[in-house]
């Protein structure tokens, strides 16, 4: 249960990790001056559908790889007994 705990913690340190860059730069475009393009979507309200489908396609990621290691851990264990 505690490894399982550390392992769920890690995955959601890696996400915010993977996310504060785009997050991070997405603000540092709204400060300075941006391409037309990126002025344009912002107005339109779709830069925020780029970052959410970002969003939803990392933890999509996160989430498979995390049920991926608990069905190799859960192979591993029957292989030792």
């Amino acid at each position: 249960m505690k490894n399982s705990l550390r392992k769920l913690r890690s995955a959601f340190l890696l996400l915010a990790a993977l996310l504060l860059p785009v997050l991070h730069a997405a603000a540092q475009s709204v400060a300075t001056d941006s391409p037309e393009m990126a002025d344009t979507m912002r107005q339109d309200g779709k830069i925020y559908v780029v970052v959410a489908v970002i969003t939803v396609v990392l933890a999509g990621l996160l989430a498979f790889l995390i049920s991926l290691d608990r069905k190799v851990g859960r192979l591993e264990r029957e292989l030792k007994d």
